[in-house]
This record gives structure tokens, sequence and C-alpha cells, in this order.
């Protein structure tokens, strides 16, 4: 058969690669983004509790009531935004679908999408599989900001969508309230819809609040806001996110989700139904994650790395330009192969591999993964 491929230039992720090598060489992980510590005992009885009861067949296909419901006074709750749990939220099966179902919904041939760089993986080739042209705008280094002037001028008749993520993933990294209002008004009357990556929405630090699109109610009005649940109950492998939007773009939103996945995991979105009532089990999450990011961060003071700024997310970029010129891809293996930590490379989250010799650690650890790790870095 002669296959004419959709993605010629995509091959396998950066993150399994890395776990693959990871594991092979019995390195410890620090690239992938997931914890190495379980989730609460009360969410896991919570679940079972579901599957006896007897919720294992299909969930409605915008998702359980009940935990759209929660997201709805989730949202309220935090950025005092009102979302209608019938008609403006939808469960997805974690936040990759959520952005990915935005795009083939609303993303035609021709249509160009501004992206900024370093981007998360999955943006630039769901816009491409769906014959969009991919803009992609750089953050401005070292603390990857936004100029706007730039965007203004990137924008043209043919713009129809933006992606913007914070906290951010891979910097750690995030968008301040004058970003957002900027933003508004580059869009505002534009026929050009936001796509709101805030998977990583409670993990805001140093007592700054988390400025998502839903504090601003005329960018809201033409945004998707894709979260998820994974990092907030520290089970990436449930898989389980939501997006909330007007109720004009959810109708369309849901003509696509319908067919790639038409609904989630019953048993668990009810568990997390009743577990996200108690507010505090995601409002006291950025403290948990602040005390990780500063035990990580003092115990590697003495390395030879250079730390850059993190002010949310549950990564830290590290610069080795004092120890090694090579690039940031070679590093990452050999680091893994010859002193058995494993992380990722920054420039894999760039169209043009742009190299800046920084190197992505998660600090979603136990402590005792954070001190062996800390203990290889401090000796390179």
């Amino acid at each position: 058969m002669q296959i004419k491929s959709k993605l010629p230039n995509i091959g396998t992720t950066i993150f399994t690669v890395m776990s693959g090598l990871a594991k092979e060489h019995n390195a410890i992980n620090l690239s992938q983004g997931f914890p190495d510590f379980g989730c609460s005992p009360k969410l896991l009885e919570l679940a079972q509790k579901n599957l006896i009861s007897g919720f294992n067949q299909y969930a409605p296909m915008a998702g359980a009531q009940p935990l759209r419901e929660t997201i709805s006074e989730l949202l309220q709750n935090c950025y005092q935004a009102s979302y209608h749990p019938e008609t403006e939220i939808t469960i997805t099966a974690g936040a990759t679908q959520g952005i990915y179902t935005s795009i083939a919904a609303f993303i035609n041939k021709g249509d160009e999408v501004i992206v900024f760089e370093p981007a998360y993986d999955c943006y630039i080739p769901a816009i491409e599989v769906h014959g969009g042209v991919v803009k992609p705008i750089a953050l401005e280094y070292p603390n990857f900001t936004i100029n706007w002037n730039t965007v203004k001028n990137t924008i043209t008749d043919k713009t129809r969508m933006i992606i913007i993520n914070s906290p951010h993933n891979p910097s750690g990294t995030t968008l301040n309230e004058s970003d957002l209002l900027e933003l508004q008004k580059l869009i505002t009357g534009k026929n050009i819809i936001l796509v709101s990556d805030e998977v990583y929405e409670h993990m805001v630090f140093d007592d700054k609040p988390h400025q998502s699109v839903a504090r601003f109610k005329s960018l809201a009005a033409q945004s998707i806001i894709v979260s998820s649940f994974g990092k907030t109950i520290h089970a990436t492998g449930w898989k389980i996110g939501y997006v909330a939007a007007p109720k004009e773009l959810m109708m369309e939103f849901r003509k696509v989700h319908q067919f790639l996945v038409f609904c989630v995991n019953h048993p668990f979105q009810l568990a997390l139904a009743d577990y996200l009532k108690d507010e505090t089990t995601y409002k006291g999450l950025h403290q948990f994650y602040q005390a990780k990011r500063d035990y990580f961060r003092k115990l590697i003071t003495t390395s030879r790395f250079e730390m850059e700024p993190c002010t949310g997310t549950y990564f830290q970029l590290l610069n080795y330009k004092n120890i090694t010129d090579e690039k940031d891809t070679d590093f990452a293996i050999r680091l893994t192969k010859e002193k058995g930590l494993a992380s990722i490379p920054l420039s894999v989250f760039y169209s043009n591999q742009q190299q800046q010799q920084l190197l992505r650690f998660c600090f979603a650890k136990k402590e005792e993964t954070l001190e062996k790790a800390a203990e290889i870095l401090c000796k390179i």
C-alpha cells in the first residue's frame, strides 16, 4: 500500500522517548510530567464505591451531570465566572483531547493559528492534520514573555485561532493580568477563537492568582478553556479533563467530541464530582507544589546549573551553559545514560529546534526522589 502521511515529520513524542530511555537505563525519571506518589485514599474509595454501585455503562456524551455541576461551582469559586453545566461544560478524555477537539471543530484548510513557542507538543500536529497554517511566535527569553506588538502584527484576515498556555509547560512561567487585557484588546470584535490551555490552573506560586481567561468577560466570550484533573488529583492516568466555553462554541465542540470519544469513564467522573466538592482539594495545591519547587531548588543551589524562574506548573528549567556546549537533545540523552537522570530538552518544543541549553525537570516527586536527582545534578 502507498500511504500519504498527514504528519510526515512527526515521530514518537519526546515524553515517550525519554521515559523509555529512563526505564531502559534505570534512571530517575524527571522527564515526563507525572507524580511518583499516590493520589488521595478518599478519592480511590469514591472510585471503588461508584464501580461497585454499577455506574459502569456509558456516561452522558457531555459528561456526568454531577461533575459538570461541580466544575461550574469551581469556576465560580475560583474566577467568579458563570458557565452553565448543561450547555457550556463538557468532560473530555484529558486536556489533549479537549485541545484536539477544539482545533478539529473550528480549523479549516488554510486557517491560520498563532502558537507561542516553546509549545506543548500536541498543538501543532493537531493544527496541521486539519489543514491549518501554524504561525509560531517565540516567547521572549529569559522570562518567556509575549511581545504583544508581534502578536498584533501576526494577526491577519486568515487568523482563526490563538492558543495560549498558562501556567506554561514547558517553561514554568505564567501570564499576568496585563497580558490577558492586551490579548482581549487584540481579538475583541474579530472572528478569532482563543483556546486557553489551563491544565496547571491550581499551581501558581508566590501568592499570585491564576489569571484564567474566565476572569475576563469579553475574552471569555470567544474562548475555549481547557483543563485537566490529572494534575490536580495526582492521577494523570485517569485522563479526565474538561472544556468550558460559551454555548455557541460548545455546540460545535460537541459535534466533534461525540464522534471522537463520545463519552469518558463514568465511575471516575462521579468519584471526582464528590471529591472536588471539598475546595481544599484544589485550593491548597499551589502550596503543596511550591514547597516541592522550593525544596528542589534548595537542593541544587550548589550545582553548576542555573535555575530559570518558575512561577507555576511542576516543572523547573535548568540552564547548563556552564557545563557543556552540547545540543540539549544530546545532553539529555547522555545525562540519562551516563548519570541516571532523565529530563526533557527544551528545543523539541520549538518548530525550528531552537537551542537555548535548557532542560526541563519535573519536581512532582517524593522528597527522596528529588534528593537523589539533586545529588546527581550537584556532581556534574
